[in-house]
C-alpha cells in the first residue's frame, strides 16, 4: 500500500488568501490552503501527495496519487492510491480511488468508485476515535 512507501516532499504551497484561476499540473507534492478554480493534477511519471487544507476550496478535477482533503472540493476526486478524508472534508463529486481512509464527519456528495486490484476487493479503512 502506498502508505508504507517513503511520502514525497510538499514542495509547493498555495496559501491562505490566494486565489488561484486555471488549471495546476505538479509533481511531488503539494498543499493547497487558498483557493483554486481549475483542476489540479498530479504527474503520473512519479509518487504524488496532495494536500487540501481545512481553509481551501477546490473547484475542478482532483488526481494524484495520495489525496488528503479537508477541505471543500467541488468536482471529481481521482486517488491513483490513496484518498484519506479528514472530519471536515466536503466533496460535492464523484470518487474513485484505490484505498480510502475516511473520518466521521466527512460528506460525499457523489458515487463512490472503487479502483480494484488484481483481488477483485477495494481497500477500505474506517477511521475511528480511539487509538
Amino acid at each position: 500500500m502506498f502508505g508504507k512507501k517513503a511520502q514525497p516532499p510538499i514542495k509547493s504551497l498555495i496559501a491562505q488568501g490566494t486565489r488561484i484561476e486555471g488549471n495546476l499540473k505538479f509533481t511531488e507534492g503539494l498543499r493547497i490552503d487558498g483557493e483554486v478554480l481549475g483542476n489540479i493534477v498530479a504527474s503520473a511519471e512519479q509518487p504524488s501527495i496532495l494536500v487540501i487544507s481545512e481553509a481551501a476550496t477546490v473547484q475542478g478535477e482532483v488526481q494524484a496519487d495520495h489525496v488528503i482533503i479537508n477541505g471543500s472540493v467541488r468536482g471529481p476526486v481521482h486517488a491513483r492510491e490513496l484518498l484519506e478524508l479528514q472530519p471536515k472534508a466536503r466533496i460535492d463529486g464523484d470518487v474513485s480511488y484505490k484505498a480510502l481512509e475516511m473520518h466521521q464527519g466527512a460528506v460525499i456528495a457523489g458515487q463512490l468508485k472503487p479502483l480494484t486490484e488484481d483481488t477483485g476487493k477495494p481497500l477500505l479503512k474506517l477511521a475511528s476515535n480511539n487509538p
